[in-house]
Parts: C-alpha cells; structure tokens; sequence
C-alpha cells in the first residue's frame, strides 16, 4: 500500500510524480487547450499542497486558493479576463486570491503570489499535468463567481488539465533569449 502524507492523504507517487526535477522545469509551458480527462483529487491536492508550501515574505502566507471544476462556473470564470476564454475547457481552474493592497505590500503580495503558482504549476507538470495562466482584471465578476469577501481580489487563475495538442516533455530548443545574451557573471 503506498505511503500516505498526513496533509491529504495523498500517495507518494503523486508527490514524487514521474519526472525529475530538470526534466519538469524544461517541459514546463504555457497550455490553453485540454483534452476533456479529469484531474484526479489526489493530483489536484497534490497541486495545491505545492502552492500551500510556497515561501513568502516574513511567512505571511496572504494568498488563498478557490478551485473551480464546476464547468458552468469556469465559464463565467473565464470571462474575468479578456484573454482567459480558453481557461472554461480545463479540467480545473485555480483563482488565486490575495489581500487587496497598495504600495510595497502590494509588490511583496504579487511576487509571493508568483512562487506560490509556479511551484503549483511546476507540482503539475511533474504529474504529467499541463497549466497555463491568465490575469484577473474583472473584480466584480470574479468576487461574484468565486464568492470572496470584500478587502480580497483575485490577481491570476490557473488553468490544469490534460495538454491537448502534445504531451508534455523536456523543450529542446525553447523559444528564449539566448544564454550568454541573459546572463552575466559579475558585470554586465
């Protein structure tokens, strides 16, 4: 019987999931369209887990995570952004959900916001899980759809399923800047 993490009782294989960490990272991308499959509760747990575990500034841990799989309600969900339409035909959406906030708060709230996707992002595509994300520019639509308090907004959703173009595996030629031409070693 596979060993079972006290969080959600979630099996070692869905933790561990099938690839290794390079190979997760490299076959990571941005997917907007899905087969019909489901996510199983262990896998989707699994992925929310990840983001739960994400660091954050002074472990302020300020986000919340709303999980839609309900067909109807992802599709009025997909309309929170002009460019998310393609989020209804996911298996679920994921609405990250941060204190409203001005200033440095603010900064600090998006970037912990940021860790706290891609760790789920890259939790999902370690399971063979595609994701890709869209922004949230319609409060009112979205606090109506997803029912958070007043004080709260919704900055960016997640969309897992199953790829439906091409599994997903390592790029080996990724659209990006060249290496030498990003990185530099003690100047520019």
């Amino acid at each position: 019987m596979p060993r079972r993490y006290a969080f959600v009782g979630v099996p070692v294989r869905a933790i561990v999931g099938s690839m290794d960490t390079w190979d997760t990272i490299t076959s990571r991308r941005q997917v907007r369209g899905f087969t019909s499959d489901s996510i199983s509760t262990e896998d989707l747990e699994c992925i929310l887990e990840a983001g739960r575990r994400a660091p954050s500034a002074r472990n302020g841990q300020r986000w919340d995570f709303v999980v839609v799989t309900d067909k109807d309600q992802m599709e009025r969900l997909s309309h929170v952004w002009q460019g998310a339409g393609w989020t209804a035909g996911a298996a679920a959406t994921i609405a990250l959900v941060m204190p409203e906030a001005e200033g440095a708060e603010a900064l600090i709230d998006r970037f912990d916001l940021g860790q706290a996707a891609m760790q789920m992002m890259i939790a999902a595509t370690g399971l063979g899980i595609a994701s890709g994300q869209a922004a949230c520019s319609d409060q009112a639509l979205a606090r109506e759809v997803l029912g958070f308090p007043d004080g709260k907004q919704c900055l960016l959703l997640i969309a897992v399923g199953y790829a439906a173009d091409r599994p997903l595996k390592p790029i080996q030629k990724p659209s990006r800047r060249q290496f030498d031409d990003v990185v530099h070693f003690g100047t520019w």
